[in-house]
């Protein structure tokens, strides 16, 4: 009886000491792995969020920047950290939907050594064609790409990116084919777009708006699923009578696998107060991200289910990240 009582209590101290360790988190900088460049979408959004846990903890949360791999140097990156809350992964849908399909050696597995904290931000592609292209309405592109198979050209950031899966499932979905010109990167992909070298391209609406407004590029559908109030007279694609193409890119918070309950409920709690903050949650609308602040179960779900829909695309087009 002695020697049970004595474990029951040993088992008491050692919950209490590891509730304590939590609730003093953190005690040391928390590393935000970003599997990106500084500068880019994925980046601001990191940034963003790492100045608003800075002020709810205090402490330092510091942005790490681990580009490579399309993002899949990062994620197993994270995967190897210790599951202690000091280090927060924060990327775009790529490596935890579209890389492991993509290579045989991700280095990790994205349905299972992460914990989901929420997804924090999403926002539609545009198609989008220069100021001055022949094609004035998508009626025109899909018309054409029937005619002439495998002759219009629509640019990427690369193999594998949200903006050349788009256009994969574009033609998956309306029975076309086009021809696919991958950049490194969407600067140069967007370079040769305004300079007319490539005939279209599925951007990112934040990266397509400053173009189109100033009358240097025309969109010709979003892929969200109602029109954005940035730019209200373009047209969805279910709108344009296509069917299934309504995608959005993401990014999100995770964890290494294992990350202690009382410091996931922490950051959840940080990431959905400072994305509704009023100044962060305008600065956010103003260029076309749409808030999700979603919970991790229903993180987890949207990753499942997204998994699954860019793993059929990719399969179904034969693409490889070569």
């Amino acid at each position: 009886m002695k020697k049970l009582i004595a474990s029951a209590l040993m088992t008491v101290a050692m919950a209490v000491a590891t509730t304590g360790a939590h609730a003093a988190w953190p005690e040391k900088p928390v590393t935000m792995v970003v599997p990106f460049p500084a500068g880019g979408s994925t980046d601001n959004v990191a940034r963003i969020l790492s100045a608003k846990y800075q002020a709810q903890f205090g402490g330092s949360f510091v942005v790490d920047n681990r580009p490579g791999a399309a993002g899949m140097i990062g994620a197993a990156t994270v995967k190897r950290a210790p599951a202690d809350g000091y280090t927060v992964f924060v990327s775009s849908l790529g490596p935890f939907v579209i890389g492991p399909h993509l290579s045989k050696n991700a280095g990790y597995d994205p349905l299972r050594d992460f914990d989901y904290i929420s997804v924090a931000v999403q926002a539609p592609n545009v198609l989008a064609v220069p100021a001055n292209s022949r094609f004035k309405t998508i009626q025109d592109v899909i018309a054409y790409e029937k005619a002439n198979p495998n002759k219009m050209t629509f640019a990427s950031a690369g193999n594998g990116t949200s903006d050349h899966l788009t256009a994969e499932l574009f033609w998956q979905q309306t029975g076309t084919t086009g021809i696919h010109v991958p950049y490194k990167g969407g600067a140069p992909a967007m370079n040769d777009l305004l300079g007319g070298q490539v005939d279209a391209t599925f951007m990112n609406i934040n990266t397509a708006v400053p173009h189109i407004k100033a009358g240097k590029l025309r969109a010709l559908a979003i892929t969200s699923t109602a029109r954005s109030p940035i730019l209200p007279d373009v047209p969805t694609m279910d709108e344009s009578g296509i069917k299934g193409v309504t995608v959005y890119s993401w990014q999100a918070v995770a964890a290494p696998k294992g990350l202690p309950p009382e410091i996931k409920a922490k950051l959840h709690s940080a990431t959905v107060a400072a994305l509704n903050d009023p100044a962060v949650r305008s600065k956010l609308l103003e260029v076309g991200f749409e808030i999700v602040a979603n919970t991790p179960e229903q993180f987890a779900a949207f990753q499942a289910s997204e998994f699954a829909r860019w793993k059929k695309v990719i399969e179904l087009g034969k693409i490889t990240a070569d």
